[in-house]
């Protein structure tokens, strides 16, 4: 249930957060430590074979994560600038740009009848390259905006304890003990969406004055971006030669960024700029609703080939 209407826990949550924010406001520190819950549980659920199968396929599956660490941080920086978002506004969007891919993005890619596999290889691959492609797109994004270069070291290092830590200890621990493996698929994806949904409603509560303000032209920036995004995903996939069902697991890991890492990693780097994070908390509802409307189109469209086998490359 939580899995399924998770755009609605998204709403309700929010609404929670805006309406009594003073309680979760509170709440930033523990930020970092929803992070590395939520990719300690991505570990967790990671196939047994899932790092092998990374390397086994390589060109497509670096290939994909190299569209995705190219085109949304280009995507981000020139919609901020098309739409006219200055200081933190544009920072955030930004900061969209340049997150790993989502874990939604493998639920939506089963939906839409697209390469599951391929799907977790590439966010796999995205969020273990993430503390040095991160830091990397962000420097280049933001050299004209004033941003303290000590911040972006300080983001590797944020990525390296929150993100890439939990994810290969959760990985190793579900291969030494295996009926923790069996659980972990049964609860590992519910443990990560709470998570999410946390870090969510904090940065909602820590940003409510800054909502109040916000612009049209931030919504369609995002827009913009995420909807550019898929375009981008497909393309690629079809430059690349990659069957039906491996294109739409690119297009929707493309498009659906990590936002909730994005928030957080916003409220990190930023803490006298609560305003940062809107855009990375925005994102997410936004994805969120067209990868699920994108996903129901396909999978009312037939496919060529299997969904869930992967080619070697």
């Amino acid at each position: 249930m939580l899995e399924r209407f998770l755009l609605i826990w998204l709403l309700l949550s929010s609404g929670l957060a805006y309406w009594w924010p003073e309680p979760l406001a509170k709440m930033a520190y523990a930020l970092p430590w929803l992070i590395g819950l939520t990719m300690f549980s991505v570990g967790l659920m990671l196939p047994r074979d899932e790092v092998q199968q990374v390397f086994r396929r390589w060109p497509t599956v670096f290939g994909g994560t190299a569209i995705q660490y190219a085109v949304m941080p280009l995507l981000a920086f020139g919609m901020g600038k098309v739409f006219g978002l200055t200081g933190e506004a544009f920072i955030g969007i930004v900061v969209v740009g340049c997150v790993p891919g989502a874990m939604a993005s493998n639920v939506l890619t089963l939906n839409a009848r697209g390469n599951t596999s391929y799907s977790v290889s590439l966010t796999t691959a995205a969020t273990l390259l993430s503390p040095i492609a991160v830091p990397l797109v962000l420097a280049l994004a933001l050299q004209s905006s004033g941003v303290d270069p000590a911040i972006l070291k300080k983001a590797s290092k944020t990525l390296v304890i929150t993100v890439v830590i939990p994810v290969i200890l959760g990985h190793l621990l579900s291969r030494r003990f295996p009926k923790l493996e069996k659980h972990s698929q049964k609860y590992g994806a519910l443990v990560a969406n709470l998570a999410i949904l946390w870090i969510i409603a904090v940065v909602v509560a820590m940003s409510k004055s800054q909502l109040e303000q916000i612009h049209l032209d931030l919504f369609g920036a995002l827009l913009a971006v995420n909807l550019l995004g898929y375009a981008a995903g497909y393309c690629g996939g079809w430059g690349m030669r990659l069957p039906e069902p491996m294109r739409r697991a690119l297009t929707l890991e493309v498009g659906m960024q990590n936002a909730g890492l994005g928030a957080a990693l916003a409220v990190k780097l930023f803490p006298d700029q609560a305003g940062v994070a809107i855009a990375p908390a925005m994102y997410t509802f936004g994805c969120m609703l067209t990868g699920t409307m994108l996903a129901h189109m396909w999978a009312g469209m037939a496919v060529r080939g299997d969904a869930t086998r992967g080619i070697d490359s």
